[in-house]
């Protein structure tokens, strides 16, 4: 008598969206370690280089993060001297985060390094398909949000 064995399941697209979230950041948290930050804080001082004068909550939904894990992260990064908070002109009660020289100093340091793990990532792609992953990804994003 002969065991039958079912045909391995592929992974599911969530498992294999996190495997590469997860090998993205520790390649990520290698490059700019010897800058004495984290993957997540430079992915808070990118989108701060992309819409300079967030608020703490808007820079935490665009950075992933929880508002808690905003708050330690910009002290954090406040202390290195990275970003500074100032008083919104509109509404008082609120404080824009904003980037400071320094940080965009380090942040054109590692455009290269990054670019270059990104294109890594993509490496074994036509740049039509990497097209079609960026704009799928991006669907994926929205369809969640």
């Amino acid at each position: 008598m002969t065991a039958t064995h079912p045909a391995k399941a592929l992974p599911s697209l969530l498992y294999m969206v996190k495997q590469v979230e997860l090998v993205v950041r520790s390649r990520l948290d290698e490059l700019v370690k010897p800058s004495g930050i984290t993957a997540l804080q430079y992915t808070a001082l990118t989108v701060l280089g992309r819409h300079d004068g967030l608020s703490a909550a808007q820079l935490a939904r665009d950075s992933f993060v929880t508002a808690q894990s905003i708050a330690d992260l910009l002290r954090s990064l406040e202390s290195r001297g990275l970003v500074r908070r100032e008083r919104n002109p509109r509404n008082r009660r609120e404080l824009l985060i904003l980037l400071t020289d320094e940080a965009r100093e380090l942040l054109a340091r590692h455009e290269g390094p990054v670019r270059e793990l990104e294109e890594r990532m993509v490496r074994e792609l036509t740049a039509h398909q990497a097209e079609q992953f960026r704009q799928a990804l991006s669907k994926a994003w929205q369809a969640l949000s």
